[in-house]
Order: C-alpha cells, then sequence, then structure tokens
C-alpha cells in the first residue's frame, strides 16, 4: 500500500471505527426503545431535510468537504483561513434562510415528503421537524470545517466527530428511561421530541467542537482579502453540482420515502438495514476515498494523469474487494446480525423479518454504492462536475420510475398497472439499479478525461472476487444451518463470529489463489 495511505489510514479507520461503533450503539437503544413504531417512523421523516445536509452538505466527502479540501490544499494557512471564514458566513446566512423557511412550513414539507403517513405520524414528524432546523445552518460550517481540517491532514477528528451526535442520543435515551422507570409499560420512551432534541443537541456539540478545532490551528481569520476571491468562487462553482452529484442517493431518499410512505413500518425499516449497511461502508468510504483525495488534487495540479489513472486503478481493485466481501457477509448471516444487534425491547421477532429483508436488498448493492462514490470523488478532484452533475439528475428521474415500477406500478384509482409488487424491497432494488447504470457511465466517460480504465481487467477481477465470496457464502451457510440451534446469546455470537472469521479466510485464500487480491499480511517473527 502507498505510502500516503500508510501514514493516515490508521487515523481514520479508528477514529470512523469509534465513530460507527457509537452509532451502532445508538441504533440498538434506538430499536429497543420504538422498534418500527410510529414515532421513529415520524422521525425518519422528519430527519430527512436536516439529514440530508447534515450528510451531505455537513458530512465527511461531502460537496462543501471536498471542494474546501481540493481549493486550501495549495494555499498557506493565512489564506485558507481568510478563505474558509468567508465562505462559512455565507454559506450559514443562506442555510439559515433556508431552515427559517422549513421551519414555519413543517406541515408542508412533511406533507410532500410523506403523503401516505397517518395523520398521527405526519402531526408527530411535523413536530420534530421544526425541532431539528436549527442543525441546518450548522450543517454549513462542519462541513467546511471537516475539508480544512483534512486539508491539513488533521484526519482523526473529523472522523470521530459524528459520534458526538450518537453518544448525545444514548444519554437522552438513558435519561428517560431512569426518569420512566415507575410506569415503563406505558411511558417508555413515548416523549414525541426525544430524538430530535437529542439530535439538535449532539449537532450543536459537534459545531462547537469544530470551531474550537479550526481556531486552534489558526484557520478562522475575518481579514477582508480580495485578491483571494477566486479561491471562493472555485469553492461555490465545485459545490453546487457537486451537492447533487455527491448527494444521489440522499437526495433519492426523498424519492423512497415517499413512495415507502404506503407501507406501513417501512421508514423504521430502511432506517436499520441502512445502518447495518452504512456502518462499515463509511468506514472503507473514509479510509479508502478520504486519503486519496489530496493525493488526486496534487496529481490534477501536476497535471500527472498517469499518476492519478494508476492510483484510481488502486482504489478501484481495493473498493470491489472489501465490499464484495462484505455483501457476502451481510447475505450469509443476516438473520444472527439483526437478531443479535436489534432483536430486544420494542424490536421483536416480527420486524427481524421485516428488517432481514431490507438488510439482503442493500447489501446486493454495496459494491456500486461505493464504486460510484470513488468515481464522483475522483471527477470532483479533476473539478470535473458537468457529467457527474447530468448523472445526477438522470439518476433520481430513472429512481423514481423503478421506484414505481418495482411497487407494482400504482395509477391512482385504476390500482397497481404492474402484477410485480415487491414493496419495500423494490424500492431498494431500485437504487441499485440506478447506481449500476450511473457507475457504468462514469467509468466509460473517464475516458474523456484522459484516464483509461483497464475495464475488461478490472470486470474479470471482479467476477472472480464475486465467485471467491459465493464459495465463501455457500460452505459458511452450510456451517450456519448445521448449528443453528444455539439458545443464548453467547452462542449466537459465538456462531457469528467464528462463521465471519472462516468466510474472511476462505474468500482472502480464494482471490489470493485468483490473483485478484494484492493486500498482504506481514507477520512479525
Amino acid at each position: 500500500m502507498h505510502s500516503f495511505l500508510k501514514n493516515n489510514v490508521f487515523s481514520i479507520s479508528f477514529g470512523t471505527s469509534l465513530s460507527k461503533l457509537a452509532g451502532c450503539v445508538r441504533q440498538i437503544f434506538i430499536a429497543a426503545a420504538f422498534g418500527v413504531g410510529i414515532i421513529y417512523d415520524a422521525f425518519n421523516y422528519a430527519y430527512i431535510i436536516p439529514g440530508f445536509l447534515l450528510i451531505i452538505i455537513g458530512g465527511i466527502n461531502g460537496p462543501l468537504h471536498n471542494a474546501i479540501v481540493a481549493v486550501l490544499t495549495p494555499l498557506n494557512k493565512n489564506d485558507s483561513g481568510i478563505v474558509l471564514t468567508q465562505v462559512s458566513i455565507k454559506i450559514s446566512l443562506l442555510l439559515l434562510s433556508l431552515a427559517i423557511l422549513i421551519f414555519f412550513n413543517a406541515n408542508l414539507f412533511i406533507e410532500l415528503l410523506a403523503p401516505n403517513l397517518s395523520y398521527e405520524g405526519k402531526s408527530i414528524a411535523s413536530y420534530q421537524l421544526r425541532i431539528l432546523t436549527p442543525c441546518i445552518p450548522m450543517s454549513g460550517f462542519i462541513g467546511l470545517s471537516f475539508g480544512a481540517l483534512n486539508s491539513r491532514s488533521k484526519f482523526f477528528l473529523s472522523s470521530v466527530s459524528p459520534a458526538i451526535t450518537s453518544l448525545t442520543i444514548i444519554f437522552f435515551i438513558v435519561i428517560s428511561w431512569i426518569f420512566n422507570q415507575e410506569n415503563i409499560s406505558s411511558n417508555f420512551l413515548t416523549f414525541t421530541g426525544l430524538l430530535a432534541f437529542a439530535t439538535l443537541t449532539g449537532t450543536f456539540i459537534q459545531f462547537i467542537v469544530q470551531i474550537w478545532e479550526i481556531n486552534k490551528i489558526g484557520l478562522l481569520r475575518l481579514d477582508p482579502n480580495l485578491k483571494l476571491f477566486k479561491e471562493e468562487r472555485r469553492i461555490f462553482r465545485l459545490i453546487i453540482p457537486a451537492s447533487i452529484s455527491s448527494g444521489l442517493s440522499q437526495i433519492n431518499v426523498f424519492i423512497d420515502m415517499f413512495f415507502a410512505s404506503s407501507f406501513r413500518g417501512a421508514a423504521s425499516g430502511l432506517a436499520y438495514g441502512n445502518f447495518l449497511i452504512q456502518a462499515p461502508l463509511g468506514i472503507l468510504s473514509n479510509s479508502l476515498i478520504l486519503p486519496l483525495l489530496p493525493k488526486f488534487s496534487k496529481f490534477r495540479s501536476n497535471k500527472d494523469h498517469k499518476g492519478l489513472q494508476k492510483q484510481l486503478i488502486f482504489g478501484i481493485e481495493y473498493c470491489f474487494l472489501t465490499t464484495i466481501l462484505l455483501t457476502g457477509l451481510f447475505i450469509t448471516f443476516d438473520s444472527q446480525i439483526i437478531q443479535l444487534i436489534f432483536q430486544r425491547g420494542a424490536f421483536d421477532y416480527a420486524a427481524t423479518i421485516k428488517v432481514k429483508k431490507i438488510l439482503i436488498s442493500y447489501a446486493v448493492g454495496i459494491p456500486f454504492y461505493l464504486y460510484r462514490d470513488l468515481l464522483v470523488r475522483t471527477y470532483y478532484s479533476l473539478e470535473k462536475t458537468k457529467f457527474p452533475f447530468q448523472l445526477s439528475l438522470a439518476g433520481i428521474i430513472l429512481n423514481i420510475f423503478f421506484d414505481w415500477l418495482l411497487i407494482g406500478a400504482p395509477i391512482a384509482n385504476f390500482g397497481n398497472f404492474s402484477p410485480y409488487n415487491f414493496g419495500v424491497v423494490g424500492i431498494i432494488l431500485s437504487s441499485v439499479i440506478v447506481n449500476f447504470i450511473v457507475c457504468i457511465l462514469l467509468s466509460l466517460n473517464l475516458r474523456n478525461e484522459n484516464i483509461n480504465l483497464p475495464n475488461l481487467v478490472l470486470l474479470k477481477k471482479i467476477i472472480l472476487m464475486s465467485i471467491s465470496s459465493f464459495i465463501a457464502s455457500m460452505f459458511c451457510f452450510f456451517i450456519v444451518n448445521k448449528a443453528n440451534n444455539f439458545n443464548s446469546n453467547f452462542e449466537e455470537v459465538l456462531i457469528l463470529i467464528s462463521g465471519s472469521i472462516a468466510f474472511f479466510v476462505i474468500y482472502f485464500l480464494l482471490t489470493k489463489f485468483f490473483k485478484v487480491n494484492k493486500f498482504k499480511i506481514y507477520l512479525k517473527r
């Protein structure tokens, strides 16, 4: 592995792993408290808009982050601080105006996002959305500060920072449980604004921590400098199309949730299933893609297309090597994972069955999700955002069509046009199909940017990786079925751990045998 990655991958992986661990514990508490009930269903609708801005605008690898990394990396500390501060003020004022608009029109936004949600669900969702609106202006600075920190090779804080919100939610749930101890059966966490208040508090704490850290490294400067106005314009020129391009999956959440409102408990089920997928994907994305971005920017500045091409091919191979492994693991051990993590309290066996189907559907799309992410980030580094922007718009239209088609093609007053209704699973498969199409088009278009990928060679390697995962999955599935009579959580954990280790070893050896695995393990003697 290249030295640049070696120097940064540990701090990024460690920080992201801590963040994802905190997120996992948060979801365990939420599942036990709310299950797939109406409050968590409503929260998922209320969180769509603030969540979109916090994840896409304010998240690591979001457009603000990527634009800041691309522009600030070559600048000195003084100029970087001036550009960061001036852009932060403008973005925050814009997002503040948006937050005010949403606050006073919360009912309208929920009606647009979830037209088929029950009246009670819409009321709770509107109330929660109003609570969450202050998160919107804070998301801008959070995203900008992530980029500024990473442009100065400060990766750990930006990787671990999202854990703050998760820990705050856990704290709120525990406090609520303590106060409701006397009447758990009827009052246990029924406070409808609990999750919204906890999320807002956690975001505010994260915002304060980011300000403190940016100021600490000297990047908060109020000195006006007209000479740096062109850097500001570069950032804004990258942000607008990149917000749609990088947010393809998040923008499509609006569409998916619109169709999902027709299915009871679908929003909660999608949230649990998506979390299980996004937790390891987030670690992979931050560990693989995050350290590559500054490297890509330097190759672009030096006009070294061959160096960028070589680095990108390296990233693609590791992208599919790891994601195909994840897909196999989730499909093989889906029941064990859900039962172990979520099945307790309000999350019963019926909820497990529902989330199991959702998890398998999400798992199929893991490789395309991360590969699309890598390709889009490559275009950002080249400052070529037009084509990803156009594909994002086309992808949104395609997702609407496939969502509608795969849930039976319903037509008002006429019923379903298609006999095939896959329900919530169809909504997920729609995103998988769209990501697959986008990946192909992004890959082929790279030749127009003087980057020629060995597509046939890469396809052959991907097929061999998939065969390796299939063989490992069949072997482990057979073993798990033979040992599926465990009677305790300890035995369940033991089966999951031993099965996962066996899967990894078989997959590793087979990919080595097929010569599609360049990863090396060094043993000290």
